[in-house]
């Protein structure tokens, strides 16, 4: 699953430890999905997608979904 929130997290000058402090995760959850290696549970995307106030399609966009759009 591709998402935008390393992006988002930098417009706010947030570190990995301040973004995982306000979503009550750690530091590590969030690296790993800065970089694909894990994709978040539904109630933790729907915390990300509050904290920015972005709609969860907006941040999160499934590989498969990507492809078909080319």
């Amino acid at each position: 699953m591709k998402n935008i929130l390393r992006e988002l997290r930098m417009q706010k000058e947030w570190s990995q430890a301040e973004l995982a402090d306000n979503l009550e995760v750690s530091r590590q959850t969030i690296n790993a999905i800065e970089t694909g290696r894990y994709d978040p549970s539904l109630p933790l995307a729907f915390g990300i997608s509050r904290l920015f106030q972005l709609p969860i399609e907006q941040i999160f966009q499934s590989e498969e979904r990507k492809t078909r759009g080319k």
